[in-house]
């Protein structure tokens, strides 16, 4: 049971407790959820505390505002649960820049690509900028090749999101991680082909056995008969 002599503030909007709820009449909700209807707060505040738990205005808007006999510690740090599971699931994609420039070396310039690689492989989306300087703008041309080269060598683990395309005196492009379901649906369908194949051998076996059985059949018992009719 919490008592302290100021409202307890969490992440969520301020809750007054116990003695701080300075409503005269309240509607309680019991700890199991039942309802114990409306009751002065002196009242309620008594139940509460012949159980051990805590007296918590949940909605002091309504007439009469609602409050539920609960254990604040144990709600408190169930919220404060909820919230850090809600945040981990809200962690949105990072974007990593790497910078260019139409001279760059070629070393240099595998390196970099390299990184992107590894980034896309973590599912991170892939800012390239190739930075024009001075005179460098007049090799424009030359820097769309760059970038276009740059995009196929990601093609295997990216694709863009964002084509090459001019911003002030640099050329952005973003490249996004791909998709991994499509691959294996592809790899899956190639299963079923052998199947159909064994079929029709199956039936050409079949029905070559009965045909020369019954030709076996028919050459013997002709001779047999044949046989007896000269001896009589």
């Amino acid at each position: 049971m919490i008592d302290k002599k100021r409202p307890i503030q969490t992440h969520s909007p301020r809750l007054k407790i116990n003695g701080f709820i300075r409503a005269k009449e309240v509607r309680v909700i019991a700890d199991d959820g039942s309802q114990l209807g409306v009751l002065l707060f002196r009242d309620a505040l008594t139940k509460a505390q012949e159980t051990g738990l805590d007296l918590v205005e949940v909605a002091p808007t309504a007439s009469p505002p609602v409050c539920r006999i609960m254990d604040f510690g144990k709600f408190k740090y169930e919220q404060n649960k909820k919230e850090h599971v809600a945040k981990a699931h809200q962690k949105g994609v990072q974007i990593k820049e790497l910078q260019f420039r139409p001279f760059t070396g070629e070393h240099d310039r595998e390196t970099k690509v390299r990184h992107a690689k590894e980034f896309l492989q973590s599912k991170h989306k892939v800012k390239i900028t190739l930075l024009f300087r001075g005179r460098e703008m007049s090799f424009q041309d030359k820097g769309l090749a760059i970038m276009q080269d740059i995009s196929q060598q990601l093609n295997d683990v990216g694709h863009e999101e964002n084509p090459p395309k001019k911003e002030g005196r640099n050329i952005i492009m973003v490249i996004a991680p791909k998709a991994v379901k499509s691959t294996q649906v592809k790899s899956s369908k190639p299963m079923h082909q052998p199947t159909g194949d064994t079929l029709p051998v199956k039936n050409n076996t079949a029905t070559d056995q009965p045909t020369n059985d019954m030709l076996q059949e028919k050459d013997i018992s002709p001779t047999h008969q044949r046989t007896s009719s000269t001896l009589v």
